[in-house]
């Protein structure tokens, strides 16, 4: 669970996901100006606290490797929020398991009045079939909808994909997808339903502006890339190839440190860097 001042909502999504089909549940905190550390670490989840913050997507990084460095085959992508339901975690996982799909979207376009019947503003509605779209046409996609904050990915999927090239913004997930098309990896997707509710996260109007037009940045380098006019580094390089010797050991599960701490918030803080 990427987390920023998550205090409020972080409990009850903590209380909704299945354990039957969760092995572990890392949260990371950039350095919310809330009480969300200290809610996390009532509950007993492991936290990891960036000493200074790196964004959404920078959040996500950190996420992942932890994750992968945990041992993980699948890794769920959770807002902490309370927006998304998470006992759909189930539903989510399962075409990874059975080998049918490499990731997996929580769509909230899916079911029966979709995300207007969430609550979600009419403009945000708008704005998001118009990006769904583009991205749709431009990545060969046939998705009901690329901007949900709730994935599950193989891990085979983030042992290729470049992701710590990605933006720390919100437009990484964009860039998650745009590299999921150019590598040929499978996507499915799952109805969710969601909330629209005061102590939800939400974009504000003037930074969605600005993370439109960043998707459609992406778009952009993805289609120069493929025409060959532009050589992008996220979709020409596999994350094997960006590692430093430190992350391909941890990845690994071998000894990364000769002495100092061994936590997972330690570690994760000290991986977190490029060669």
């Amino acid at each position: 669970m990427p987390a920023y001042n998550a205090a409020r909502t972080i409990e009850k999504t903590y209380r909704d996901i299945p354990r039957d089909s969760v092995d572990d549940i890392i949260v990371v905190d950039d350095v919310s100006r809330d009480d969300t550390v200290a809610t996390a670490a009532r509950l007993g989840l492991p936290v990891i606290v960036h000493r200074q913050n790196r964004g959404y997507g920078g959040n996500q990084k950190t996420c992942y490797l932890e994750a992968m460095m945990r041992g993980a085959d699948v890794v769920v992508m959770l807002h902490p929020d309370y927006q998304y339901d998470s006992t759909k975690i189930p539903a989510m996982i399962e075409p990874i398991l059975r080998g049918e799909a490499d990731v997996v979207f929580g769509s909230r376009f899916l079911s029966p009045g979709g995300a207007l019947a969430g609550g979600m503003p009419l403009w945000r509605f708008v704005a998001n079939r118009f990006l769904t779209t583009t991205e749709n046409i431009a990545f060969g996609l046939r998705l009901s909808e690329c901007h949900t904050g709730f994935r599950a990915y193989s891990r085979k999927f983030l042992l290729t994909i470049p992701f710590l090239l990605n933006s720390d913004d919100f437009v990484f997930d964009t860039e998650v997808i745009a590299q999921a098309a150019h590598f040929g990896f499978k996507i499915d997707e799952v109805a969710v339903p969601t909330r629209y509710f005061a102590e939800a996260s939400s974009v504000p109007f003037r930074r969605a502006v600005v993370y439109g037009l960043s998707t459609l940045g992406v778009v952009g380098r993805y289609l120069l890339h493929r025409c060959r006019l532009r050589n992008d580094r996220i979709f020409s390089a596999e994350l094997s190839q960006i590692l430093s010797p430190t992350h391909q050991k941890a990845l690994r599960n071998e000894p990364v440190l000769e002495s100092g701490p061994s936590d997972g918030a330690q570690g994760s803080e000290e991986l977190v860097q490029f060669r």
